[in-house]
This record gives C-alpha cells, sequence and structure tokens, in this order.
C-alpha cells in the first residue's frame, strides 16, 4: 500500500519521471523544437494511414504515411505517392494543415499557442522565442542586455509571423484564382486549387493538387510570376518580413540580417538563372526547343525553384549533369533563416564569404556594412556547412548502397531532402522502404536545422575560467 501511494503521490515515482521528461523538454528551446516536431509527424502520420484520407478507402502503408506526413510537417514536397491521385479531400486538407504548420515553424507556433492560452507572453515564453525568432538574436546562450531590450518586440514578430502567413497566402490565392481560371482550370476546381497552390508556394513546399502539376502552366507566365513571388516572399524568412514591415523605406534602419539575406538571394537567384542559361541553351529536352523568352523564363523559375520552392515546369531528369550539379549548390544553400526554406541559408554562406574576403585581405575583424560580424557566429556558420555536408554524404551513401542507383539521382534527391526542397529526378518515388525511412530523417534532420539538432543532443555549455597554451597548427 505504502508502495502504492509513494509512486502515485506529487513526489512518487510518476511525479519525478514527469519532472524529468518536462525539464529535458523545456530546459532547452531546441529540444522542445525536436519534441513538437516529432510529435507532429507521429500525428500526422496515423492520420494519413486511416482509409478515410486515401482517395481509393484503403489503409496507406505505413512508409508512405510517413514519408508524406514527413514531407508535410517539415514542408518539403518530396512524395513516395501521387499527391495529385493517392489522397482523398480529406488527405488534401490535412496536408494544406500541416504544411502551414510546419511553415510557420513550430517554435512560433508554440508561442502562438502559449499567447492564445495565458492571453499574454510571460518572461519564460519571451525569452524562448526570443531564442529563435528574435531578428536581433545573433548567437545561443543567455540572452544579454542588449537582447533583453528587445523582449518586448516579440509579441509583434508572433504577431507578424501569423499576419503575414495569412495575408500573404489569401493574396496569392485572390491573384491565382483568375488566373488558373484563365489557363482553362475550372472555376469550382480552382476554389481550391487557388489557396492550395497559395500556401504550397508560400511554405516553399511544391505539392501540387492537380495531375501534370506545373507543367500545365508551362506558358502562363503570369502563373508562374505569382508563384516565384510567393516563394520569394517565404524563402527570405519572418524576421525579413517583421524588418520590411516596420523599415521598408528606410534601408539605413534593416538589419545586417535583412541585408545579408536580399542580397545574397538576389545574387543567388539572377546568378542560378544565368548558369542555367548557359548550361542548357543546347539541350534539346528542356531550353533547347524553346524562343528567348521561354528560355530566360524557365531560367529564372527554375533558378526561384531549386532555392527551395520545390516546383518544376522541366523534368530535373532532363538537365544536363552539369546542371543538376549547380542546382544541387543551390538546394544546400536553401533560402533565409527563420523562413519557411530549408538548407544551410543564404546569411550562413553571406557570413562564411565575408570571413574568407576578410582574411584574403589581411583584416583582423570581419566586417559588413559597418558591422562586426562576432566570432561565434562565424565559428556557428562553419559548424552549419559541416553538419549539412557530413548529412548529406551519409545519406548519399546509404541510399546510393541500397538502391545501386546513379550517384547524380541520389546526390539531387538527397540534398533536395535536405534543404527541404522537393525536387526530384524521380529516385523518391521509387525508393524501397528501407532507403525512403533514410531519405526521412534526412528531411527531418534538414528541416529541424542542423544548429537546432547539435544544440539538443549537447550538454549545457560550461564556463572555462582558464586558458590553455597556443599552438598553431598548420592548415591548408
Amino acid at each position: 500500500m505504502s508502495g502504492m501511494m509513494s509512486a502515485s503521490a506529487p513526489g512518487g515515482g510518476f511525479g519525478r519521471l514527469g519532472h524529468s521528461v518536462r525539464h529535458v523538454v523545456t530546459s532547452s528551446p531546441s529540444r522542445f523544437v525536436i519534441v513538437i516536431f516529432a510529435a507532429l509527424i507521429l500525428l500526422f502520420t496515423a492520420l494519413l494511414s486511416l482509409p478515410i484520407s486515401s482517395a481509393s478507402g484503403t489503409v496507406t502503408p505505413l512508409s508512405d504515411a510517413l514519408f508524406t506526413a514527413m514531407s508535410t510537417i517539415c514542408v518539403t514536397g518530396l512524395s513516395t505517392v501521387d499527391m495529385s491521385s493517392h489522397w482523398s479531400p480529406f488527405g488534401n486538407v490535412l496536408i494544406f494543415i500541416g504544411v502551414n504548420i510546419g511553415g510557420m515553424g513550430v517554435l512560433t507556433l508554440a508561442s502562438l499557442m502559449g499567447l492564445v492560452i495565458s492571453k499574454r507572453l510571460g518572461l519564460r515564453a519571451k525569452l524562448l522565442a526570443a531564442g529563435d525568432t528574435n531578428p536581433m538574436r545573433a548567437h545561443g546562450g543567455p540572452v544579454n542586455e542588449s537582447q533583453t531590450v528587445r523582449l518586448g518586440e516579440v509579441g509583434q514578430l508572433l504577431t507578424t509571423v501569423a499576419l503575414s502567413t495569412l495575408v500573404i497566402e489569401g493574396v496569392v490565392a485572390v491573384l491565382l484564382y483568375p488566373a488558373l481560371i484563365w489557363t482553362g482550370i475550372d472555376p469550382f476546381a480552382a476554389l481550391w486549387e487557388a489557396p492550395y497552390y497559395a500556401a504550397m508556394s508560400f511554405t516553399n513546399t511544391g505539392f501540387t493538387p492537380n495531375a501534370g502539376g506545373v507543367t500545365v502552366f508551362a506558358d502562363d507566365y503570369l502563373v508562374l510570376t505569382i508563384l516565384m513571388i510567393s516563394v520569394f516572399l517565404g524563402s527570405i524568412g519572418f524576421p525579413v518580413i517583421y524588418t520590411l514591415a516596420k523599415h521598408a523605406w528606410h534601408v539605413k534602419r534593416w538589419s545586417l540580417h535583412t541585408k545579408l539575406t536580399l542580397i545574397t538571394t538576389a545574387l543567388l537567384f539572377v546568378a542560378g538563372a544565368g548558369v542555367f542559361l548557359l548550361l542548357e541553351f543546347d539541350n534539346p529536352v528542356t531550353f533547347g526547343s524553346m524562343d528567348a523568352g521561354e528560355t530566360t523564363m524557365n531560367a529564372l523559375f527554375l533558378s526561384a525553384m531549386t532555392r527551395s520552392g520545390g516546383f518544376n515546369v522541366i523534368d530535373m531528369a532532363d538537365l544536363n549533369g552539369s546542371s543538376m550539379l549547380v542546382a544541387c549548390m543551390l538546394m544546400f544553400v536553401g533560402g533565409g533563416s527563420a523562413s519557411t526554406a530549408g538548407g544551410i541559408k543564404v546569411t550562413t554562406l553571406a557570413v562564411l564569404a565575408i570571413a574568407v574576403w576578410s582574411e584574403a585581405k589581411g583584416r583582423q575583424s570581419v566586417e559588413a556594412f559597418g558591422r562586426r560580424i562576432p566570432s561565434d557566429v562565424q565559428r556557428v556558420a562553419l559548424s552549419v556547412v559541416a553538419w549539412g555536408a557530413t548529412i548529406v554524404a551519409v545519406s548519399t551513401v546509404i541510399i546510393a548502397q541500397i538502391t545501386k542507383a546513379d550517384i547524380i539521382d541520389v546526390l539531387f534527391d538527397v540534398i533536395s531532402a535536405f534543404g527541404t526542397v522537393g525536387l526530384t529526378s524521380g529516385l523518391t518515388a521509387e525508393l524501397p522502404d528501407s532507403a525512403s525511412y533514410v531519405m526521412a530523417v534526412t528531411i527531418f534532420m534538414g528541416r529541424v536545422g542542423t544548429v537546432t539538432l547539435a544544440a539538443a543532443v549537447a550538454a549545457t555549455s560550461r564556463s572555462q575560467l582558464y586558458s590553455l597554451p597556443v599552438e598553431r597548427p598548420i592548415v591548408g
């Protein structure tokens, strides 16, 4: 009797277990993200497995349901089933809801849920939200004084996240509706396809509700342009949207993060289109059969979608090997931080490029736009690239060994999974179950983020009160 009482008492075994679980989850925002993401994926896997979710009324196999749930919550766009025919209206609604949840980001979503429940943000919730969503956040660890004074902006930022998602998707859907009807889509079907495409473009997912996908709009530049703009807005990140909303016409008041994100995004967009034009202009199955206008539009669209959008007018398998390699590079970089895009992020690339340039010039510090970038940010950027490259390499080797497929096809789909892009060489749909699970894990690690994943499993940081002797190994 006494044993039963101690186990059920607040301080008993179950109480201690619950306290331990709560401590593991809440002691680190990174762990919190992983737990919530995993819970959502398991929930959507169960829901998508139900007979009501499939068009045939049968149970969807676990591997397909799990992969679709992972791709949905992680806003990836890769699929092992035909998205236009496999799912029922109920299943499509689940996917529509899932991509919006994943697109907003679990930390932001959790903070918004807390705001709805408590009607206000407490200090702990503000600190949690500031950890990943504050545009002025420069590094991990305790919130310093300069960050603390900006905690009052967290509530505004969270409001911006929710409103920007609803407003942008709503505007895109309104613009797409007549454009879809103009292309010959039935007005009733367009009522569903317009908001679906709006959600899939803004969240950078790339799922399509119709047979043939975006290829049916290959000659409709209006639809393609709207989709590109929506993908761009989703890929620059909520902190950038927040800054632009407050200081749209005051460039001097933009944060360094905003400047680096917009400039790097624009450069990659233009450079990517130029390289695709150069490599594919004489390919008869891609740009070779098009006139100058079509070639330019398709090159711009391809450059935008390889960053994380996931829509494609051209079959990726038809690209030259050199073009697929360039696409891999763009997918690996991805979009902006705290955005619906994946990859190592454009600011990571920008910081490393500036650091290399500063080192070549022999400068003592890394500077950009009158600001000094601290060394810990540079280390994080280097760590992100190293971890990302490791994940891609390991997944590529495993899947290549399982499938024995062409290595460029495997690499392309693995980087697409890691960068949560959604483009495919055609390999993903043919993967055996064992390889699809590996690809699903790659998607999860890519979406959660290498820094978040590393921080979640790392031990609590300790202050080091001494310094070891310096010795310089030979590098390079």
